[in-house]
């Protein structure tokens, strides 16, 4: 890899930004690709399944054999409340390699003790949010069934690229949390990017089976092509 490819590579890793190297096997060129460019290339397909999928290797094109190396950013997951669902859904979401922040302003249920080794946020969303990153590699659950606590959190989530955005909670109290967003001035468009009740209909019940539905949907939300759906 030459220095300017390696140069752009770091600065891409520093803004958390995906990108990928395509390097022609038989002359060893090489260019850098960034997702957000992806669909204009002369690759995007493979482009678009390898940042999708988190895969690299070898392709036959037109143009000869290409090794696409994919450089995602890592995943992470924003989890609001620091209830009992949310101690179910760190150790799955941790496995499948996500690193997990848990915010809620109610210091008796936001310690390290109930979540070990988790960076763990005494604080309200609106003072925490601001500092870390949401972006395309970003999910976000709100979970503290609280207005005062996900309303605010949620509309920072909305504001951002986060691929996945999930409320806990009824139907009926997320027709009420739909209509408290639309009066802050959120678009119904934006708003249905919201999955709520959040999880896939697994008819789970207890905070285990809930944080599986949870990382179900989330696993979906990534991996499946949205553009064909």
């Amino acid at each position: 890899m030459n220095k300017a490819t390696l140069q752009s590579l770091l600065e891409a890793r520093g803004k958390r930004l995906a990108v990928a190297v395509v390097t022609e096997l038989a002359t060893g060129r090489q260019r850098l690709v960034k997702a957000a460019n992806g669909q204009g290339d002369q690759l995007a397909d493979i482009l678009e399944q390898g940042f999708r999928l988190d895969r690299s290797g070898v392709h036959q094109t037109p143009e000869g054999e290409m090794f696409v190396a994919i450089q995602n950013p890592a995943l992470q997951l924003i989890i609001i409340g620091a209830v009992h669902i949310a101690q179910s859904l760190v150790p799955i979401a941790a496995a499948a390699g996500y690193a997990v922040t848990v915010i809620d302003p109610r210091g008796a249920f936001a310690t390290e003790q109930r979540f070990p080794n988790i960076d763990v946020r005494p604080d309200w969303p609106d003072e925490v949010l601001p500092e870390i990153q949401l972006d395309q590699r970003t999910a976000f659950v709100a979970l503290t069934h609280d207005p005062k606590i996900d309303d605010p959190a949620l509309t920072a989530a909305l504001s951002s690229d986060c691929f996945y955005i999930g409320a806990l909670g009824s139907k009926r109290t997320q027709g009420s949390r739909i209509e408290r967003l639309s009066a802050a001035g959120i678009s119904q468009e934006n708003l249905k990017r919201i999955h709520g009740p959040i999880g896939l209909d697994i008819g789970a019940r207890g905070a285990p089976e809930i944080a599986i539905a949870i990382m179900a949907e989330i696993t979906a939300a990534l991996r499946h092509d949205r553009s064909r759906t």
